[in-house]
């Protein structure tokens, strides 16, 4: 490969976008776009904006021969960022240093903290450091080889007798191998320097992700159902105080805390009873739907290693909230063990480091799990009932597709969630997160909030993300796309007298991840406890869940 070709371009334009990239860290300016359900952006509906600072004309260096005019190269804002447009693949070393303009820009526009941001200018740096020490290899190595090939030659003419000339090649070519070694030392080092910066860089966003400091910033895409509808149904009176959902279970004699925590400490909670009941009913209903609209069922392992949790990136970055298990009990093929935090780890892993075929995909997963999250960064938060514990049971649904389908995958993948909550009856909004919100390894991400009358507010219970070849990159899962027809026809019809040509083998391109809540199931427990109480204390059990309690109309307060 020519040097060249892996070095940095040092343009005009470059330098420019560069300084576009450093006004937005200063300035972090600009304006929330209007939520659209579609994640493909288009001229009708990107509203680039553009701040005062980031205005200046530049000359084309392509600029035809005939024409010396300055053109207008400044660089179009979507949602006071630069587009990912020229980047639409994960960050490696090499896309970080030609783009660290638009890493930049996204980075700024997650309100990534200083550290984050020098490791993406170091990453720059290093690679450049890189592509000068391949050159001083390579020479060292060509050096050698020359020395090498001389020695032969005149060994070959002195009939192997060692001269002083000979000598004296022998030792410069030991030189120039010491020379290349000692270089390849200093670009491994560098190698698992960037390595280890890589894996501290979050995703790119995508360009319909609105640009905002936290979740008070996320768009509402959809809201369904009506709040007043079931409290109307259930003879909800004006005068009527909704329960907390520990309450309500409480007064159906399903809820013993005290013993969890005696047993287990803060945040864990023990159901007993037709709560319990409830809870496993929600659960089936929830495999079963996903099982009908086409997801395999798995039951995967709830240890895994630490390489499986990089692959998904809850590792470098989250370790604290991880439950890890002493190696004296447990290792993972001599890697450190942890408990699952979401199923989302197993199911994706479940292909790492293959390459799938295109005609497989998309492949569909779900999978009911115990989680487990110390929630280290959660103190004094939801401390009461069932919205923040250290375990908890969850349905998760994985899809792995191709980058072509990916966005239309993600957007089923969250209607699956979406028609659950509808068929409960249990009102819900879509929301889209902002750029100060969205999970480090999604690009483009929405929440479902279900309604909790005891608060009078919306509270997650799903979370959908599209995390691109984010992840896949990570734990090198491929796929091999299938060659298209027009290729296998010219094979197919020689030319006459020519030999019948073998179509190649398309190279393998990065899969695409999804994952999402199908949904949590203890938080869907708290929606349908608050939601469906009766001022009597009772719990009607919503239509869809009836066969998974034997025919129970009604859970009944306890005397």
């Amino acid at each position: 490969m020519p040097l060249n070709n892996c070095a940095p371009k040092a343009t005009t334009t470059g330098a420019i976008m560069l300084s576009a990239a450093a006004a937005m860290i200063s300035s972090r300016s600009g304006s929330i776009r209007v939520a659209n359900a579609f994640s493909m952006p288009s001229s009708t509906r990107i509203a680039a904006s553009r701040s005062p600072l980031l205005r200046y004309s530049a000359l084309s260096s392509t600029a035809n021969a005939d024409t010396d005019t300055a053109a207008d190269t400044t660089p179009t804002l979507i949602n006071s960022r630069l587009s990912r447009a020229p980047l639409p693949s994960s960050l490696d070393a090499r896309s970080v240093s030609d783009n660290v303009d638009i890493v930049l820009s996204h980075l700024t526009s997650r309100r990534a903290s200083d550290g984050t941001l020098e490791a993406a200018k170091t990453i720059s740096t290093l690679n450049t450091d890189r592509v000068s020490l391949i050159k001083k290899r390579d020479e060292a190595l060509q050096r050698r080889n020359e020395c090498s090939g001389q020695v032969g030659k005149l060994m070959r003419e002195s009939k192997g007798q060692e001269t002083e000339e000979i000598k004296g090649l022998k030792e410069m070519a030991s030189q120039a191998g010491e020379d290349a070694s000692g270089v390849e030392e200093e670009l491994n080092k560098i190698e698992s320097q960037v390595n280890t910066l890589l894996a501290s860089l979050p995703n790119l966003l995508d360009d319909i992700v609105p640009d905002g400091d936290n979740d008070g910033a996320n768009e509402i895409v959809n809201e369904w159902g009506d709040a007043q509808a079931l409290p109307k149904k259930l003879g909800w009176t004006d005068d009527f105080e909704p329960l907390w959902h520990d309450d309500v279970a409480t007064n159906l004699g399903g809820w013993n805390a005290d013993a969890a925590v005696g047993m287990s400490g803060a945040r864990f909670v023990s159901l007993t009873g037709s709560v319990a009941r409830l809870e496993r009913a929600i659960s089936s209903y929830f495999l079963d739907r996903l099982v009908d609209r086409g997801y395999t069922e798995v039951s995967p392992p709830l240890v895994v290693s630490r390489s499986a949790l990089e692959g998904t990136s809850q590792l470098p970055k989250f370790e604290e909230d991880l439950f890890k298990i002493v190696p004296e009990s447990h290792t993972c093929n001599g890697e450190d063990a942890f408990l699952i935090p979401t199923a989302e780890v197993p199911l994706t892993n479940m292909h790492a480091n293959q390459i799938l075929e295109e005609a497989d995909l998309p492949l569909s997963y779900c999978a009911l799990t115990p989680c487990f999250r110390a929630e280290a960064g959660s103190y004094g938060r939801d401390t009461r009932g069932l919205i923040r514990t250290h375990q908890f049971y969850k349905v998760e649904m994985v899809k792995i597709t191709t980058p072509e389908t990916s966005d239309g995958e993600h957007h089923k993948l969250t209607r699956h969630a979406e028609e659950c909550l509808e068929e409960l009856e249990i009102p819900y909004r879509k929301m889209r997160l902002c750029s100060g919100d969205v999970g480090f390894s999604a690009q483009h991400c929405y929440d479902l909030e279900a309604w909790l009358p005891s608060t009078n507010e919306y509270r997650e219970i799903s979370s959908c993300s599209n995390t691109g070849d984010f992840q896949a990159r990570r734990m090198a899962l491929r796929y091999r796309p299938e060659v298209k027809q027009a290729a296998e026809d010219e094979t197919a019809a020689p030319k006459k007298g020519g030999k019948k040509k073998k179509a190649k083998k398309p190279k393998p391109v990065l899969c695409h991840t999804i994952n999402g809540s199908g949904l949590a199931v203890g938080r869907t427990l708290v929606a349908v406890l608050e939601n469906y109480q009766t001022p009597d204390g009772d719990v009607v059990v919503p239509d869809v869940l009836r066969q998974y309690m034997g025919g129970m109309e009604i859970l009944k307060k306890k005397q």
